[in-house]
């Protein structure tokens, strides 16, 4: 399938590994100009160069922490003209309630949430000028099933639905959509990181700690893994394409099952 995304200009923040870096390779596939973004020179060079050998496409850089607003407007300046916006920056951390401190509320909103809203509103004018454009806020099913063991989280994921959701109604009868996509638990790099950290404490097997998590944290699931950074990247890059133009306004699940509804 051709999805027609030649000559598209695509930001993919926080997109030097994991899901950002699936969706940012995806899209360079598929034949869009793809600007990919981190936090320093040194990993933004790496994913940059095994991105442009793996697609053989057009792929940019721009190091810099897009939660802050100095950076959003320096990439949007050196880069104008971005079509496609995909707010992919995110962090996360489990944590007790009680030892969530005002500081990482503000934190992660700020990281999670502000970053994509920030960026939304740069590219927007550019977008209505064209008449056209495509806003993802790549959220998680925990944005509806909030997780216990990290409630912070879990509201900047339901505020990023909230805000894409609104923002599609603001530019109702545009060539712009705006939607969110909601991942469930995924094989990225933080995650296999605090898989296997928690496998060698425990001295158990990757594969076992998979298996007790969703016994017991995510019972729900119906595929009982792990999903992939390239499950979640060929669901956006559909959403991104203008083979997309009706869906608007959405929350599209890619979660494996977790979220235990039929809507």
């Amino acid at each position: 399938m051709d999805l027609q995304l030649n000559g598209k200009l695509v930001l993919v923040s926080g997109s030097t590994a994991g899901i950002g870096y699936a969706i940012a390779s995806t899209l360079a596939r598929e034949g869009a100009s793809v600007i990919v973004n981190g936090r320093t020179q040194a990993s933004v060079d790496e994913a940059v160069e095994r991105m442009r050998a793996e697609t053989h496409g057009t792929v940019l850089g721009f190091a810099s922490d897009l939660s802050q607003a100095e950076a959003a407007k320096e990439v949007v300046r050196q880069h104008p003209g971005i079509g496609i916006l995909v707010n992919n920056l995110g962090i996360f951390e489990p944590k007790a309630f009680e030892d969530i401190p005002d500081e990482d509320w503000l934190r992660f909103f700020d990281v999670n949430v502000l970053s994509g809203v920030r960026l939304a509103r740069l590219v927007l004018p550019e977008m209505k000028r064209a008449n056209w454009g495509r806003i993802i806020f790549i959220s998680s099913e925990s944005a509806v099933q909030i997780p216990t063991e990290m409630i912070h989280y879990g509201m900047t994921k339901t505020a990023q639905l909230a805000v894409s959701r609104g923002l599609a109604e603001a530019v109702a009868g545009t060539g712009i959509t705006v939607n969110s996509v909601l991942p469930g638990p995924t094989k990225s790099r933080g995650v296999g990181d605090f898989v296997a950290d928690m496998a060698r404490a425990s001295d158990k097997s990757f594969e076992q700690i998979e298996a007790e998590f969703f016994d017991h944290v995510r019972p729900t699931s119906l595929i009982k893994r792990f999903g992939t950074p390239q499950e979640v990247a060929s669901l956006v890059a559909y959403v991104a394409s203008p083979l997309a133009s009706a869906t608007t306004g959405a929350a599209l699940r890619v979660d494996g099952g977790v979220i235990k509804s039929a809507f």
